[in-house]
């Protein structure tokens, strides 16, 4: 490649837990360029040893309005000053800083859309911030020349909205073995029951959680254990309290990929409970799926297009019919019942981070020669 080209990475988290952007940073490092991922850090931040650079923004707000506007700004200084030869924008929040210094600079843009992000939940009833995001992205999608985004149906959405054509990248996981360090009891579940998991930084509204528990709580046979966060977990939490869940489930916060996947090796079945009722989850295609696999364990999601269409062709699991308690409780129940039956082993060895790379570096390498 001659001179190592750099590279700056973008995203508007703290590092920690997003798998997809630490792969990128990681493929791209192995494949001989400079990488520096800047994003930033928090209260409740943790230490991060990468084989690439970081650099984590402190004192910006934690969330709203003020925190996309100051961390915008702090990126855009940033960008303006640091060596770079292409910027690698993650997801709309951190595009228009990017956008910006491309103009300044003249360097290339890279856009990677983990969703179709003016489709979120959580801003279709803030008609303002939705016509802010849209905006920005009206103003720049159009122009970019090369997108990145997770499966086909939002790539479609996107070209047939913008004409623009966009790569495909899957978030598998890396294939490196995972090691069942940690039993059952050193974790705290229980030996006499079949063990739930639901994982996952996005544990929101319209996600199937509450309905989860409902059907956890017409069993005695179940355990659920809850790893990650969101808008719901407090409303969770409070139903939990109730004697029909006593001693049914657990709640364990974020934790890093590692310490979450032994919670899951220790599972004998993985959910993943969209609902239907907006775009962005309509099309989705969770991470928590293809970390199950991973796990080696079957999968109850629920009757959406990405994620049935993949349960189906690699029979890893099954495709609940409607959110109704007792219909999710009577489809984790079957498929513990019939584990073995489920082509997980075949599954592991498709849906790999491996088979995805060269979609990143084949684009990177068109990139450069430009």
């Amino acid at each position: 490649m001659g001179s190592k080209k750099h590279i700056i990475v973008s995203v508007s988290n703290d590092l920690s837990f997003d798998q997809r952007v630490h792969k990128v940073c990681t493929s791209l490092h192995n494949a001989g360029y400079n990488i520096l991922l800047v994003g930033r850090i928090r209260k409740k931040s943790v230490p991060l040893e990468r084989v690439y650079k970081i650099r984590r923004f402190k004192y910006i707000p934690e969330r709203g309005v003020f925190f996309y506007a100051v961390f915008n700004i702090r990126l855009f200084i940033f960008l303006m000053f640091k060596k770079v030869d292409v910027l690698h924008a993650n997801d709309l929040d951190t595009l228009l800083a990017n956008w910006m210094a491309k103009l300044f600079r003249r360097k290339h843009l890279v856009y990677d859309t983990h969703e179709y992000f003016t489709g979120v939940p959580e801003i279709q009833n803030k008609p303002i911030v939705k016509k802010t995001w849209t905006a920005i992205e009206k103003m720049i999608f159009p122009k970019l020349n090369y997108v990145f985004t997770v499966n086909d149906s939002i790539a479609n959405l996107y070209e047939k909205e913008y004409g623009v054509k966009i790569k495909v990248l899957r978030n598998f996981p890396v294939a490196t073995p995972l090691i069942k360090s940690k039993s059952k009891r050193e974790l705290g579940l229980p030996n006499d029951k079949k063990i739930v998991i639901l994982q996952g930084g996005g544990i929101n509204v319209d996600r199937g959680s509450e309905e989860l528990l409902e059907a956890i709580a017409l069993s005695d046979e179940l355990f659920l254990c809850i790893v990650g966060d969101g808008d719901v977990i407090e409303v969770l939490k409070k139903r939990s309290c109730k004697k029909d869940l006593k001693d049914k489930l657990m709640f364990t916060g974020l934790l890093p990929y590692n310490e979450m996947m032994q919670y899951t090796m220790n599972a004998n079945v993985g959910v993943s409970l969209d609902k239907d009722t907006n775009i962005n989850h309509k099309f989705s295609l969770p991470n928590k799926i293809f970390d199950y696999v991973k796990a080696g364990i079957p999968v109850v999601v629920s009757d959406l297009k990405e994620v049935a269409t993949i349960v189906k062709q690699y029979k890893i699991g099954k495709v609940i019919p409607d959110h109704l308690p007792n219909s999710i409780l009577n489809s984790i129940l079957e498929v513990i019942e019939n584990s073995n039956s489920y082509k997980i082993e075949d599954a592991q060895k498709k849906l790999i981070w491996k088979n995805e790379e060269p979609v990143l570096l084949t684009l990177y390498e068109e990139v450069i020669k430009k």
